[in-house]
């Protein structure tokens, strides 16, 4: 595996004062070997001239939040992240890298929760290069490996958790936005190291079931909501019920047997959990009749 290492370079504009002088001079030396007919001269100074303009080729442009990697006839020479006008041997090859942070938005997935469920779900990634090295010779394009890695570990999530929990303990993809989070960025980061990639944040943008079973799921959330609101009001009645029973046993408002306690429980939880209004009815017999 090939490694960064950064590189110090010259500085362009030192090389931008030396060449052209070196120009003049070795044109001069052309021209003086010319007048003095001298053979050796005029070649030595011809291959100055061409030295000096090879030379000119190895400025290169340094930008902030860039590197410049380094290859020389095929093999990695360095990376150079110092910013500015930059000069190095003019047989490196240079190829910009960028080091900014960047972020994409996958396409929307269709895939089979862990119960078998049809959802849809995309996320976005926030990522940036941190090896220039691997990002260049490690893969082949790094940036569509990003591209492609992080949408697989997308799949990979979106297959292993139930779209919603239906118990308190269980992880679910609508219930906890933060554990699937961070669960993502891990999935990603590890198809990514190799590529020499920082995954900074990773979230999911859209998550929904797909629309051939989108009609029957909100009904069940529906069904499972009335249930719920259900459970609460019949939890609340049977509290209000024994609080009323240890009310007027404690005050010694009435005394009632079991055959009468259970008419009270029944008609005061039919009360306090009718969807309508109870209407009453005014009993003028005696109650102890």
């Amino acid at each position: 595996m090939i490694r960064e290492i950064e590189r110090k370079v010259g500085s362009g504009y030192i090389m931008l004062l030396v060449l052209p002088v070196l120009q003049i001079a070795t044109a001069y030396a052309l021209i003086w070997g010319i007048r003095q007919s001298s053979p050796a001269i005029v070649i030595l100074s011809s291959l100055a001239i061409l030295v000096v303009l090879v030379l000119w080729a190895g400025f290169f442009m340094v930008h902030p939040n860039q590197a410049k990697v380094l290859q020389l006839f095929g093999k990695y020479t360095g990376s150079v992240y110092e910013t500015g006008l930059r000069w190095a041997n003019p047989f490196y090859s240079k190829t910009a890298v960028s080091v900014r942070v960047r972020n994409f938005e996958s396409s929307t997935l269709k895939v089979n929760d862990s119960s078998g469920n049809p959802i849809e779900i995309a996320a976005v990634v926030v990522w940036r290069v941190v090896d220039t090295a691997e990002a260049v010779f490690e893969v082949d394009d790094y940036q569509s490996f990003v591209h492609i890695q992080s949408e697989a570990a997308l799949r990979n999530l979106a297959s292993s958790y139930p779209y919603e929990s239906h118990s308190d303990e269980q992880i679910a993809l609508r219930s906890n936005p933060q554990e699937i989070a961070e669960q993502l960025k891990r999935e990603v980061q590890d198809r990514l190291d190799k590529a020499g990639v920082d995954v900074i944040e990773a979230r999911i943008s859209h998550l929904a079931y797909a629309q051939e079973i989108a009609s029957a799921m909100l009904k069940r959330q529906q069904a499972q909501a009335v249930v719920a609101a259900r459970r609460q009001i019949v939890d609340g009645a049977v509290g209000m019920v024994q609080m009323a029973l240890e009310d007027l046993e404690k005050h010694g408002v009435v005394e009632l047997d079991e055959e009468r306690k259970a008419a009270m429980v029944s008609n005061l939880l039919v009360v306090l959990c009718g969807e309508e209004n109870a209407r009453p009815v005014v009993n003028t017999g005696s109650l102890y009749s």
